[in-house]
């Protein structure tokens, strides 16, 4: 073999080396990253900002059964941070975030604690069987008047609350929840170290669906009267059908952003009334 046929052959050799090892590497550290829920410990995360309410509520004292029959009381949430999650087997966006909650109940169980709160209008056994299914690993329960009195204005599905250890209410998503706000909140809120910075905000802000929400009430639409398949049908048509007033938005969504909207109302009043008289 001549001289530079050796050299180009032993130059190809380290290139293909090299390039395995960047590749290594790389993988590396994206397990790092995923084996720390996307906030590496090798590499410090961008410092990002978290808003919190400056005038938290303290949740209302409730008890309830989660599906298997045990206890859940507000009264033991203190110490812990606690994310409360309104959800339903029938919303497409609730059923997406399950693996990130899933995931967040798993690597902070130590700290933070999650409920699930099913505004299903099906038996228990049915959503039991749906989060056996999914293998939630955090306690489930089926609303009651008294849930929905400790964490009023649930409009849209999903919608979650965060809850400090000292069992006030610090935040509210409305919508798929970000999995990396969800951890940050959780760090920051268990007193582990994060690059945070905390910016208080006002309690009551301006409805605004975000995050592929689903609304389940509509602003001027009388859905009570329906029954509990057809109001899931008039939801469901309410969050697919596009309002023509040139928003590019839902009629459900148009109706929260904007009650005014003179063009959603009868729009909405209409699809509530064509499943109204379905036979």
């Amino acid at each position: 073999m001549s001289t530079r046929r050796y050299l180009i052959l032993l130059a190809a050799f380290f290139l293909t080396l090299s390039a395995a090892t960047v590749a290594v590497w790389t993988g590396v550290r994206y397990y790092m990253r995923r084996a720390d829920g996307g906030l590496s410990q090798a590499e410090p995360a961008d410092k990002v900002t978290l808003r919190f309410f400056r005038d938290p509520a303290i949740v209302p004292a409730f008890a309830a059964q989660d599906l298997d029959g045990r206890s859940i009381s507000s009264a033991d949430w203190r110490g812990k941070v606690t994310i409360v999650n309104f959800w339903a087997t029938w919303c497409g966006p609730c059923r997406a975030e399950i693996p990130e909650l899933i995931a967040l109940q798993e690597k902070y169980r130590d700290r933070l604690q999650i409920i699930g709160v099913s505004v299903d209008e099906v038996s228990p056994d049915i959503v039991k069987r749906f989060a056996a299914d999914q293998k939630m690993n955090y306690p489930i329960v089926m609303t009651t008047p008294d849930i929905q009195r400790a964490f009023p204005g649930v409009t849209a599905l999903p919608t979650t609350f965060v809850v400090d250890r000292e069992v006030r209410v610090v935040q509210k998503h409305t919508g798929l929840l970000n999995a990396v706000t969800a951890e940050n909140e959780t760090r920051a809120l268990a007193g582990l170290s994060i690059n945070a910075s905390i910016e208080q905000v006002d309690r009551f802000q301006p409805v605004k669906l975000e995050n592929a929400a689903q609304v389940t009430s509509i602003p001027g639409v009388d859905l009570a009267s329906l029954s509990s398949d057809r109001r899931l049908s008039a939801i469901q048509k309410l969050n697919s059908a596009g309002c023509t007033c040139g928003c590019d938005l839902s009629v459900a969504k148009c109706r929260v952003d904007d009650p005014s909207c003179s063009i959603s109302l009868p729009l909405a009043r209409k699809i509530v009334q064509q499943i109204s008289d379905q036979p």
